[in-house]
């Protein structure tokens, strides 16, 4: 009686052990997904800011073009100015992605491209400058950058479906507690197109 007592003891602790491992091994798989999925969210975001770095670096370059030609527009100067520091001081850690962040980000984003667009238009108002080499060259990697922009902010928001999806999933939201990543949205009235007249 005895070693059957044994071999039942001994069977049952087998038995307790390997489901402690599958669970193990479920947990250690499911925790090293979502570190990689997080990872990867992290370093495209790092090309979202890249891109939007470079175009903040382009606008120096376009701003003292266009003053050349363009010396009584300084309130546009101004403003482009202004913009770029408020979009450049404008950073978000990839820890700390979330709603209201993006939103931020996204709103001082915004503004610069609104106060870069009033630039340009200027530009149309000096043929000199429009035949200007250097500022052609300095709107077309501007125009580089922003479709630049576009594709990063575009892979940023698939990376961030694959990270929601697998921290929204039942398991995933039960055990490890992972809040879901902010995505890029349009901005409010950007699905109206802008009147143009000449």
């Amino acid at each position: 009686m005895k070693k059957s007592s044994i071999l039942v003891l001994g069977t049952f602790i087998g038995v307790i052990l390997f489901i402690a491992l599958i669970i193990f091994l479920y947990y250690k798989n499911m925790y090293n997904k979502e570190v990689t999925l997080n990872q990867q969210v992290k370093g495209q975001w790092g090309n979202v800011e890249s891109s939007y770095q470079r175009r903040a670096d382009l606008i120096p370059n376009l701003v003292n073009t266009v003053k050349g030609y363009a010396e009584h527009e300084q309130e546009t100067f101004r403003q482009v100015v202004e913009a770029r520091a408020k979009a450049t001081s404008m950073t978000i850690n990839a820890e700390n992605l979330n709603a209201e962040n993006m939103e931020q980000f996204q709103e001082a984003q915004a503004g610069l491209t609104s106060a870069l667009s009033r630039l340009i238009a200027v530009a149309e108002n000096y043929p000199d400058l429009k035949a200007n080499q250097n500022f052609l060259e300095l709107q077309a990697q501007l125009e580089g950058t922003e479709n630049r922009i576009n594709v990063e902010r575009s892979r940023y928001n698939e990376t961030v479906q694959k990270y929601n999806q697998f921290v929204l999933s039942f398991m995933v939201r039960l055990i490890l507690h992972k809040e879901e990543k902010p995505y890029f949205e349009s901005q409010e009235g950007s699905d109206i197109a802008p009147t143009v007249e000449f």
